[in-house]
């Protein structure tokens, strides 16, 4: 895990342990081979089977086939459940029983399938171990960052299920009808920022699903049919990576691999503190910083800005957002940066270069984004906070902004950037 996750597991870890306090029973925590602590602590309690959730990640899946096996050599039954996703690995094929590439025809047949199974409510009490067994405390995982540079995620989130419950409630209940407009937005909160804890299991992906899909009262809705894609994409960036494992380390498209990619550890390094010159790619990545998230749109803007105005390689891009997110997911993360970078599974044509000012003035037009996340231009006024350069000497005196000082000169020219991209892209067209 990177570091924002790790933060995120101590907090979640932390929120299951006082829930199931309140059942009866004790959160056994344990560090070493999963087997054999599995092993050890079914002996303890007398357990002769271990059921849990199954992985989605590749590795993570070769690691309970061992535990499995181990488990079994020691007359342990282990089972597994598949409750992450809506619908089963490979219950999602093309007629000609391949995986889909393309997620517009993977949503339309996962529509066609079996409807999710309804997720169980919880026990209203569980019963404690016959015998005592072993248990460090959570502080003993070292999971907490040795810097603390987590202080706004503090403010920002609430870890846990009845965070996620309660997050939940609230975004079906205020924004969920305009979902559909405002989703996109950075200036308002019209996304439900549900990832993290869906990612921690925190809540499930079926209990959303039946509580939006299945309930009457938002059949006419127009946001939740949006919300309902955006946890398809989801569900498409987990099947892609257990078809095509390789895409988490290499381009889906194998021309890619050719791709003259640059290294540049200084422009690389302004990129990662919100220092490239374009406000709403700075405010974008100095808010991952402070709360370990950014919207679906801001992402967007700044893998385009990395891969194609920088040409710096999706992979370093992904190793960021993989240590800073605190929903820091495998499947979507590699998903998003190849189709970002045009090299990846229904990706983005590589001539589609986000500009930073466009996207800013469409995604924030009044500039309340770039204020909150970047206050040294928080005096411009909405006609030159996207593009301070343009501003008029007058203005950015006004607004107390020298530009190479309070606030940096853009750091490529952004017409010129794409162009080159386009350039290097045409060499390995094919």
């Amino acid at each position: 895990m990177g570091g924002a996750t790790k933060w995120w597991a101590h907090h979640s870890l932390e929120a299951l342990q006082g829930r199931l306090d309140t059942l009866g029973s004790p959160l056994i925590v344990r560090k070493g081979d999963p087997a054999e602590e599995l092993r050890k602590v079914a002996n303890a309690v007398g357990a002769d089977s271990v059921m849990f959730c199954e992985s989605i990640e590749p590795d993570l899946q070769e690691r309970e086939e061992h535990v499995e096996y181990e488990l079994g050599k020691h007359d342990i039954e282990a089972e597994r459940f598949p409750m992450h996703l809506l619908w089963e690995i490979g219950s999602v094929m093309t007629k000609d029983g391949n995986p889909y590439q393309v997620f517009s025809p993977f949503w339309k047949m996962a529509l066609k399938t079996a409807t999710p199974e309804e997720p169980l409510d919880a026990p209203k009490k569980l019963i404690p171990p016959a015998k005592h067994t072993k248990s460090l405390e959570i502080d003993e995982l070292g999971l907490l960052p040795d810097i603390e540079w987590y202080t706004q995620m503090e403010k920002r989130w609430t870890p846990g299920e009845k965070g996620a419950r309660g997050r939940f409630a609230a975004f079906v209940e205020h924004r969920l009808s305009e979902y559909h407009e405002d989703r996109n937005r950075l200036d308002i909160p019209g996304w439900s920022a549900m990832s993290p804890h869906i990612h921690f299991g925190e809540i499930s992906v079926r209990r959303i699903w039946h509580t939006i899909a299945q309930d009457p009262q938002w059949s006419k809705v127009k946001g939740k049919e949006h919300y309902l894609r955006e946890i398809g994409w989801r569900e498409f960036a987990q099947h892609l990576i257990n078809h095509f494992p390789r895409t988490i380390d290499e381009p889906l498209r194998e021309n890619f691999k050719e791709f003259p990619w640059v290294k540049n550890t200084s422009q690389f390094d302004k990129w990662k503190r919100g220092q490239t010159g374009y406000p709403v790619v700075d405010a974008a990545m100095r808010q991952l910083w402070a709360e370990g998230w950014m919207p679906n749109r801001a992402r967007m803007i700044v893998a385009s800005f990395l891969c194609k105005d920088l040409r710096i390689s999706w992979e370093e891009g992904m190793a960021w957002f993989w240590d800073t997110l605190v929903d820091a997911d495998l499947g979507s993360n590699t998903l998003g940066w190849q189709w970002t970078a045009g090299c990846g599974a229904d990706a983005a044509p590589y001539f589609r270069v986000f500009n930073p000012v466009s996207q800013g003035t469409k995604f924030d037009p009044d500039g309340d984004f770039v204020r909150e996340w970047c206050p040294e231009l928080s005096k411009l006024d909405k006609g030159a906070i996207h593009e301070p350069w343009e501003a008029k000497p007058m203005e950015l005196s006004a607004a107390g902004v020298t530009l190479g000082d309070e606030y940096p000169e853009p750091m490529v020219d952004h017409k010129k950037a794409r162009e080159d991209a386009l350039e290097a892209f045409e060499k390995i067209k094919g």
